[in-house]
């Protein structure tokens, strides 16, 4: 079975508090897009589950990816027969996308759908939650709202087929922790649920991650203007970063953007899903 993954971006980001238990409490809303790896699973040569990463280069033991972290979990469930993983990685780490988020949740379905287990998208959910707070968009994928941890996930209608969404990665990689280490949580005085509309898009908030990451790395501020200069009606950075996208309603418009972007950046022209 062959499955080509999605990734996603953030329209509007708003770190609300921190927990008690060392997690932030948030708002956002994810956009899964037509940007993705590719993931391959077979029944396994040998008595044991393997992956093959190919591709982009990551910095991650095949025991660590989510990808067999997510088998692990489904095989402690369901008792799963081994298999042979093979992912093509595609879509850039440290980059806000979820794209390793995105190949768990996939690697799920795919596993579900294999061995016809007959779990549901909220049992998958379910355990996807357990990988990492991006993981349960992509078992739905479809606009969402997120809130609390990122994990509480509730549908949203929200057209965007009219835009073409340019994603510029620069190559800068922003870790998670470094993001929150420089959030101060503040709520908004309008919860972002309440702003959903029919004018959502041109009176969408900023990430509350551009506030502190943009002075660590200035480079991404002089992305983001120089996209809104070129005249996208929105942009923003994904989720932690450092992925800077902008929305484009001309599609030759974002080709032209797409051109005038800094050597050494990686972008990719992409719909939602």
């Amino acid at each position: 079975m062959i499955q080509f993954t999605t990734s996603k971006i953030n329209l509007g980001l708003n770190i609300i508090s921190r927990r008690p238990d060392g997690f932030h409490n948030l708002s956002t809303i994810m956009v899964p897009v037509d940007w993705g790896d590719i993931i391959e699973i077979v029944p396994a040569h040998g008595k044991e589950t393997t992956l093959t990463v190919l591709g982009r280069k990551i910095d991650c033991p095949p025991g660590d990816n989510l990808v067999m972290r997510a088998y692990q979990a489904l095989d402690s469930i369901k008792s799963l027969p081994p298999v042979d993983i093979y992912l093509e990685k595609i879509v850039p780490d440290g980059a806000g996308l979820g794209g390793g988020s995105a190949d768990a949740s996939f690697t799920l379905c795919m596993l579900n759908e294999m061995f016809r287990l007959g779990l549901s998208q909220d049992c998958l959910a379910d355990i996807a939650a357990g990988l990492g707070a991006d993981c349960p968009l992509f078992i739905y994928n479809r606009p969402m709202l997120a809130t609390g941890t990122g994990t509480t996930l509730t549908p949203v209608d929200i057209d965007m087929s009219r835009y073409h969404i340019l994603i510029v990665k620069p190559g800068i990689r922003v870790s998670t922790r470094e993001a929150y280490s420089g959030v101060t949580p503040s709520p908004w005085k309008r919860p972002l649920e309440d702003m959903i509309g029919p004018d959502f898009i041109a009176n969408c908030p900023h990430n509350d991650f551009e506030d502190s990451v943009f002075q660590l790395y200035p480079t991404l501020a002089v992305i983001k203007q120089s996209l809104l200069e070129q005249g996208s009606v929105y942009t923003s950075m994904s989720g932690s970063g450092s992925a800077i996208f902008a929305l484009f309603t001309n599609e030759s418009d974002a080709i032209t953007a797409s051109g005038n972007i800094p050597d050494g950046c990686t972008t990719r022209i992409c719909r939602s899903v």
